[in-house]
């Protein structure tokens, strides 16, 4: 059994503004839902999981003690959630693969909070014992793409119209990944 991140403590931002970053806890339903409701209808067109909706927050907060799945989130001085991420190492012949996602609230983009947590979730995935770590957005998320790539991580490929929005439009998918050692 891998050891499980217990915190990653406090961030500062380039703003002035600091963040804790820890692990996702079954005491965070409410702020995780008030998380999801703050996001702009936009971000929750390309969300994976739809943080609005009370089930998909239960099986989320439920999760936090899962074996192969890792949350981290970016949490303010009064509780408020301001970024999201998690890390789920995939099964079978995959097992040595960690899928990422995360999203940081608009009031924190450009403050470098995305950073912070994007090397905190890769850190929980290599804990997990993946050696392969890959996130999938929208083609449209440069700025995602961009704390990726700082990262070391690398385009591995671009799926043609392969999501469908929450408005039924089709979506372009940029796959990128990157090897760490665990």
């Amino acid at each position: 059994m891998t050891q499980r991140i217990e915190a990653v403590g406090s961030v500062a931002l380039k703003d002035g503004r600091h963040a804790n970053i820890r692990p996702l806890q079954e005491e965070d339903r409410e702020a995780l839902t008030a998380f999801g409701l703050s996001l702009p209808k936009n971000d929750l067109l390309y969300l994976e999981d739809d943080l609005t909706h009370p089930e998909i927050i239960a099986r989320l907060a439920n999760a936090a003690k899962a074996e192969n799945w890792r949350q981290l989130i970016a949490i303010t001085d009064d509780g408020q959630i301001i970024g999201y991420a998690a890390a789920l190492r995939m099964p079978g012949w995959s097992n040595h693969v960690a899928d990422i996602r995360l999203i940081v609230s608009p009031g924190y983009r450009r403050s470098g909070l995305g950073m912070h947590l994007a090397q905190a979730i890769v850190e929980a995935a290599r804990e997990l014992g993946a050696t392969k770590v890959s996130v999938d957005m929208l083609a449209a998320q440069t700025a995602g793409q961009a704390i990726f790539s700082r990262l070391g991580f690398a385009v591995e490929g671009q799926l043609a119209r392969h999501a469908i929005d929450r408005d039924g439009k089709l979506q372009d998918i940029v796959i990128m990944s990157a090897f760490v050692r665990v």
